[in-house]
């Protein structure tokens, strides 16, 4: 007999995505050729507009097959300081690192700012990822709640209370994945105050900043010089280019900064795929049209999901302001059952959506979130039609 695999203590504190388990049990679904409504993926179901994929042939036959440089190629250094300038932030190109998308650009910058045992403040329902990315980096994540009837915008009181001699940084996300939330300029600004006096770095994570219905989403590094300089923007290139297997993400913060950002990415994966840089470059640069139209028929969609979710007995769904996902309450449906099986938690309803109507959502646990389930409107018109059609059957068949 084979001993014990022996591994890490990190591997085991570590859990796995929650998206992307729910996204891969709705595929071998699939591939038995049961029919299914996938409504997990935070993907756009766009194809990457024409100049972009154009680019990525040229690149191919201009040789663009070697190493990159390590931090991404000048051009898309300064292109990205000019992009996220459109939204008041002043960006020096040699503090912007390009990453393989922005989860490793997130892990770069928790390796650099992290020691073992540091605490990190994580606004919850939060984006699956961040807590166990503190974790993998040795960081102690300090999940802080935040209320519905605040929009899910994080108290800075509460933010206040949490904060320890060793907490070090905190998340933002607006526009948040799960809950489409976009922080409003006062509450950022009460944030950057208290990051100033306490010293705290600040992941801001604004990779669906593009994608905002209802008015502009204010980056949390335009409020000040001094505000930016303890913050560390992530963007990129998958939602608003619909870029997804690209795999182009970027930091950018004070250049003393990025050279340590720099370090720990030289260490793992190196430059970004050029390829993709290239690619990027031309996404950035490219008329904003294809852009327009995806986010007008995102807010279609957006209308329509919400009318559907407001109409199904025992769900609550505020209105997402930006991404592209809705996150209902569902709590309204424990205690009942469905074919003789009791719905004890939004991880059973996730489990018997996929298992008795082919609809595939995801579970609010991994978010931080454990009343509520995340549906993606990233999806066709199609899709969500057939998603809710099945979802307010099962829920017509409780009892």
């Amino acid at each position: 007999m084979i001993e014990q695999l022996r591994l890490s203590r990190r591997a085991s504190q570590v859990a796995p995505s929650s998206t992307m388990a729910a996204n891969a049990a709705a595929r071998a679904l699939a591939e038995k050729g049961v029919s299914v409504v996938n409504l997990t993926a935070g993907e756009p179901d766009f194809a990457t507009p024409e100049p972009i994929r154009r680019a990525a042939h040229e690149a191919i036959e201009a040789g663009y097959t070697k190493y990159p440089p390590l931090t991404g190629y000048a051009d898309l250094r300064q292109a990205i300081a000019d992009y996220e300038a459109t939204r008041g932030v002043k960006v020096d190109p040699a503090g912007v690192v390009v990453s393989c998308g922005a989860k490793q650009a997130i892990t770069n910058a928790l390796l650099a700012i992290v020691d073992q045992g540091d605490e990190v403040i994580v606004p919850a329902p939060y984006w699956v990822s961040y807590v166990d990315q503190v974790r993998l980096v040795g960081g102690t994540p300090v999940v802080v709640e935040t209320r519905a009837e605040d929009g899910f915008a994080v108290d800075p009181e509460r933010l206040a209370a949490a904060i320890t001699p060793r907490t070090v940084a905190l998340f933002l996300n607006s526009p948040s994945n799960p809950t489409g939330a976009v922080y409003s300029r006062s509450v950022l600004e009460a944030i950057g105050d208290l990051a100033l006096r306490r010293r705290l770095w600040v992941i801001s994570d604004e990779i669906y900043a593009a994608l905002s219905y209802d008015g502009e989403a204010v980056s949390f590094a335009s409020l000040s010089p001094e505000v930016a300089a303890r913050t560390i923007l992530v963007d990129g290139v998958s939602k608003t280019f619909a870029m997804t297997g690209w795999r182009i993400g970027w930091t950018t913060c004070d250049p003393e900064l990025a050279k340590a950002i720099a370090v720990m990415q030289g260490q793992t994966t190196s430059g970004a795929t050029a390829i993709s840089q290239r690619a990027a470059l031309a996404g950035l640069r490219m008329d904003r049209e294809p852009v327009e139209t995806m986010v007008t028929e995102y807010a279609r969609r957006r209308a329509y999901g919400l009318e559907r979710l407001r109409a199904i007995a025992g769900l609550e769904c505020a209105k997402p302001a930006g991404a592209f996902y809705f996150f209902p309450r569902v709590a309204g449906l424990f205690g009942r059952s469905h074919q003789g099986t009791m719905i004890e938690s939004s991880a059973v309803l996730a489990r018997l959506l996929l298992e008795r109507e082919g609809l595939a959502i995801v579970s609010g646990d991994g978010f931080g979130a454990p009343e509520y389930i995340r549906i993606s409107y990233a999806a066709s018109m199609d899709d969500l039609r057939q998603g809710f059609d099945r979802l307010e059957r099962f829920v017509r068949a409780l009892t």
